[in-house]
């Protein structure tokens, strides 16, 4: 009689502090030993030449979030979580958004019927605080916290969601007293306003001046704020999407200084450049915020990644079509930048993106890479070690990889609802070719075959990076 339902044979574990040659027996949905010449289970699979690696946690990601009235995002929990699913991520935590004026719970309620049986992988959800009223501060995201919501946004830029110094304070110090993960969007709003109204003055509206309206330096001051505002109230926060040097030197001060700042990075900062957006209109494809800055300036972000600056590696995944009246042309017109919407497809390509520009040339090693894209954002976010690891007990959350597997990125081999991806004709080295989720296959040598709604919903717990540097007094 088999003791496991399936049994990984023959390949190169790794996680994020270990790289064993071993197989990987599992029960139940969960990874019940870890050893050689493990009895036999229902189901075999060779992983022979191939590495076995944690499921990707993608922390950081858009999928069917309400917009404003003409705009609608491209995936939603179904093609987002099997796109994400065939580029080696088993959990992504996407964003429940409140709209000024909106309950916050009603926000998380109506994001669940969005979810509901439509993912095929397991997710948790962040919520992104736009209207901090006294029923929301006292009573809702309190409650929330406490219910397995423990993270949530705040914006400092774009009119629709942005939060002033004094509202921010009041959510970090909501934050401490309930244990939450605070992630920051740290752009200046009033400088990028004003910045934008000069360059429409001047005619200048074209896609590549997304860029131009939105310099380092209005990251640079919004980094720095936000830091200062989390020294003062004594809470770790997460600076999230950081794009270039000088939002990276604010970091790097705080940690000289003992703070808890943590940062995330994404692919876009790595492999595309401004140039991107010098393309016609073509440009509002590479239209994000912050923006890709000028090619120099990945080598800044790489060492981030190599040095433990950067926690999490997420990929922002914010689909919007670009031949759509609801998309990157609203209204079916070309319109000046501000207009555009903002965000890139990245869940499918996040992993492969990395690996190869990482691992495979030597920017980072094989221990890192799983730590940046599963291990990491599952401590950050309350989801270790259920998820994020391969270890006895954890859901067997599994990605194997063909590490010598050349792709050349086509949009039609991706399986987002998208028109475009903003790294078409990438040359990449390491692919995941088996996907499993809880213990199933879902994803194996080019196919995709599960059952659509069968992805879980995941309550988190409160994240031990949120602690403070100072013991609350009793």
């Amino acid at each position: 009689m088999e003791q496991f339902d399936v049994v990984i044979r023959n390949g190169t574990v790794a996680t994020a502090s270990d790289i064993m040659q071993c197989d990987v027996g599992i029960r139940d949905g969960k990874v019940a030993m870890l050893g050689r010449g493990l009895p036999a289970g229902k189901e075999e699979i060779d992983a022979a030449g191939k590495l076995v690696l944690p499921g990707g946690v993608d922390a950081h990601c858009h999928l069917d979030q309400p917009m404003e009235e003409g705009l609608k995002m491209a995936d939603d929990f179904r093609s987002g979580t099997i796109s994400a699913a065939c580029g080696g991520t088993t959990t992504v935590i996407p964003f429940a958004a409140q709209a000024k004026g909106q309950s916050l719970r009603a926000a998380v309620e109506d994001y669940h019927r969005r979810a509901e049986g439509k993912a095929v992988i397991d997710y948790a959800f962040h919520m992104i605080v736009s209207d901090p009223s006294e029923k929301v501060l006292k009573e809702e995201l309190p409650q929330l916290v406490r219910e397995g919501y423990t993270s949530f946004k705040i914006y400092m830029t774009y009119d629709d969601l942005k939060l002033n110094d004094r509202q921010i304070l009041d959510l970090l110090a909501l934050a401490r007293r309930e244990g939450a993960m605070v992630m920051v969007h740290a752009e200046n709003a009033d400088c990028i306003g004003w910045l934008t109204e000069q360059l429409e003055e001047a005619g200048l509206t074209a896609p590549k001046y997304h860029a131009t309206s939105r310099p380092m330096l209005v990251e640079r001051e919004a980094t720095h704020r936000a830091i200062a505002l989390s020294e003062l109230v004594d809470v770790p926060i997460l600076i999230v999407h950081v794009s270039g040097k000088e939002a990276i030197e604010q970091i790097r001060w705080a940690h000289g200084h003992g703070l808890r700042i943590y940062a995330e990075t994404c692919p876009q900062y790595l492999v595309l450049s401004e140039d991107n957006l010098d393309d016609g209109y073509h440009g509002a494809k590479c239209v994000c915020s912050p923006p890709p800055r000028d090619r120099a300036n990945q080598q800044y972000v790489w060492d981030g990644l190599a040095s433990g600056l950067f926690t999490v590696f997420s990929s922002d995944h914010a689909p919007f079509r670009y031949e759509d009246p609801q998309g990157k042309k609203p209204g079916g017109k070309e319109v000046p930048f501000r207009y555009i919407p903002n965000g890139t497809p990245g869940l499918e390509t996040r992993m492969p993106i990395l690996f190869s520009e990482g691992v495979g040339k030597g920017r980072i090693d094989l221990n890192r890479f799983v730590a940046l894209t599963a291990t990491d954002p599952a401590k950050m976010y309350g989801l270790y070690p259920r998820k994020g690891t391969i270890a006895i007990g954890s859901d067997a959350d599994i990605a194997i990889w063909d590490p010598h597997k050349e792709v050349v990125v086509r949009n039609e081999m991706l399986h987002h609802d998208v028109d475009y991806t903003p790294y078409e004709g990438m040359h990449l080295t390491g692919w995941p070719v088996t996907t499993l989720s809880r213990g199933e296959v879902v994803w194996r040598d080019g196919n995709f075959d599960a059952a659509i709604g069968r992805g879980q919903f995941l309550p988190c717990g409160l994240p031990d990076p949120a602690r403070p540097r100072k013991v609350i007094p009793a």
